[in-house]
């Protein structure tokens, strides 16, 4: 007997981050759906896959993902996806290519090419910070810089850049990899078409990598719902996942996705 739809999740992450800096996140996800089972995955490129070559297009990535998917028995059942970022252009073409495996998606402060303008969908304020994050070879100081960056809660800076930097040592992002990962962002131009699946879209007000604007403008062209975020950054599972938990239960009771 399959799990109802929400029971069986698959979290992908964005830009030259993988599995492991969900952090604190899977647990707290796995509290919230006791019974659910929760996967993740990284994209080529990253985390355990950090060796191989990043395809130059999303429609790559996502040959890559959905094979690693096939291959770990995860589409047995229908998955509910939570992407983050590039994550989410992944998820928007796996709706789309192959609608029967997934029951639904929470998207993160992502963008598309056809509806957002090139300095929105990397805000031109942070064009010299962010080449030179691509560029800086000390792992340190290049993840202190992507935190502050990416995150506006403070708090935990001094924890979250130890883990990250942990990470990065273990399993290094090289920069050819973080290049033709955006090129496949930045040329992602999916077909003119609403996927069929229930969507949510989660934006930052306050994310200063990728404007909010950008999950408006896909929110406003396919009438999807959306939800804004009043302080968070771009990665809002590490500003403030607590509100993300909260708003992917909610959505999964008015989507009806736990029934059979």
């Amino acid at each position: 007997m399959h799990k109802p739809a929400c029971q069986n999740w698959l979290l992908l992450r964005g830009l030259a981050r993988e599995s492991a800096h969900w952090g604190d996140f899977i647990p707290s996800l796995q509290t919230a759906f006791p019974t659910a089972n929760i996967h993740t995955l990284d994209l080529p490129g990253t985390g355990e896959f950090f060796k191989i070559q990043s395809p130059k297009t999303i429609t790559g990535i996502l040959e890559f993902v959905h094979h690693q998917a096939r291959q770990r028995g995860l589409l047995q059942q229908p998955l509910s996806l939570l992407a983050l970022s590039l994550g989410g252009m992944v998820s928007w073409e796996w709706m789309l290519k192959h609608p029967d495996e997934i029951a639904g998606a929470v998207i993160v402060n992502t963008s598309l090419a056809s509806l957002s303008p090139f300095y929105q969908r990397l805000r031109w304020q942070t064009y010299l910070q962010f080449a030179g994050l691509v560029l800086e070879r000390d792992i340190c100081r290049r993840e202190q810089a992507i935190i502050k960056l990416i995150c506006n809660q403070r708090q935990h800076n001094a924890k979250t850049t130890a883990e990250w930097i942990a990470i990065q040592n273990l399993r290094p992002v090289n920069s050819i990899n973080s290049l033709r990962q955006i090129m496949a962002a930045a040329t992602y131009r999916p077909a003119p078409v609403k996927p069929g699946q229930p969507i949510l879209l989660i934006n930052s007000r306050h994310d200063r990598l990728v404007s909010a604007c950008c999950s408006a403008a896909i929110a406003e062209k396919h009438g999807l719902e959306m939800i804004t975020h009043p302080w968070g950054g771009h990665d809002l599972a590490l500003d403030d996942g607590s509100w993300l938990m909260e708003q992917l239960k909610a959505w999964s009771e008015r989507e009806n996705l736990f029934a059979q």
